[in-house]
């Protein structure tokens, strides 16, 4: 199986790849698409990977001739580059609409014409927009941000696909943990890193907004079993843990005791949401099991260089 991997040096395609390189995922070639616009060389210098066909190709999915070529001979798209800028998804509307929402048109435009048997894009639960109550598949989308309703247009495109029975769409949570391409303006990420070097984590409203989270690991191994599962075309929710950004310090403060937090704008109540997590995926994938959010942490703060 041929499988290109579209954002393929990003945060979760470097985890992605990582997973297609371990035993037994029968796969023949991985090639990765990406245009380094975020600088994500690490992927590239985190030692040797044991697949001997994987090559790189430095391109941009505004870039329709060279998409077209790139997906040409490939099995099976990861399509995971989107323009995300946690938490400012309010801010720079042009480039979120241009990138995730034309761009994407401009992979299925591509895939259309091409033997690519499943094309799997990766959107995400910021779609639903808030909720009072957990979301699931069948709440209406109504993102309240730009790069919410960038996502749900995306969505919309993969849709010709979908009906064609050669897509999932998997709307995941928010994504943690660590990555050789990390991005430390996604909530938990950058409370580890703010935790573990300066001590002092900064809290953007009250704290007591809700969030549905997913691991990166997690992630990664269910976007690996999709292929060659037995799952229809469709859209799918992923998370692991729906958790409080206060729950989330309380965590830290207990794995760093001196540990200390200030509220920016603590009197602004931000949105809420949670998803239901008796996930349909469940019914067809073998999920990982969701470890302690206290060891995850844990072995999370391990991993920085001191």
């Amino acid at each position: 199986m041929n499988v290109l991997i579209i954002g393929g040096a990003g945060y979760v395609g470097a985890g992605l790849v990582e997973e297609l390189n371990r035993p037994g995922t029968k796969i023949s070639k991985i090639r990765i698409y990406d245009n380094l616009s975020r600088g994500n060389y690490n992927l590239f210098l985190t030692g040797k990977f044991k697949h001997s066909n994987l090559e790189l190709v430095q391109g941009d999915i505004l870039d329709a001739r060279s998409l077209k070529k790139a997906v040409a001979g490939m099995d099976v798209v990861y399509h995971l580059a989107a323009r995300v800028t946690t938490p400012f998804a309010n801010l720079d509307p042009h480039m979120y609409e241009q990138v995730n929402h034309w761009g994407t048109a401009d992979v299925v435009a591509a895939i259309e014409d091409s033997e690519v048997a499943q094309l799997i894009y990766l959107s995400s639960t910021s779609v639903y927009g808030a909720s009072q109550v957990a979301a699931n598949e069948n709440t209406p989308p109504n993102p309240k941000t730009f790069y919410g309703v960038s996502k749900w247009r995306g969505e919309q495109h993969v849709q010709r696909l979908v009906a064609q029975g050669r897509a999932f769409i998997i709307r995941s949570g928010n994504v943690y943990g660590f990555s050789p391409s990390m991005r430390f303006d996604a909530v938990i990420n950058r409370f580890a890193f703010e935790a573990n070097f300066l001590k002092k984590i900064s809290i953007q409203g009250n704290g007591k907004q809700s969030r549905a989270f997913v691991h990166i690991n997690a992630l990664a191994k269910v976007l690996v079993q999709l292929p060659q599962s037995n799952l229809p075309s469709g859209t799918y929710n992923l998370a692991q843990r729906n958790t409080t950004i206060l729950d989330l310090v309380d965590v830290f403060k207990q794995l760093v005791p001196e540990l200390e937090f200030i509220f920016v704008d603590q009197h602004m109540e931000l949105r809420n949401f949670e998803l239901e997590l008796d996930l349909k995926l469940a019914k067809y994938l073998s999920l990982p099991q969701v470890p302690a959010l206290k060891s995850e942490l844990a072995e999370f703060l391990d991993r920085f260089s001191f």
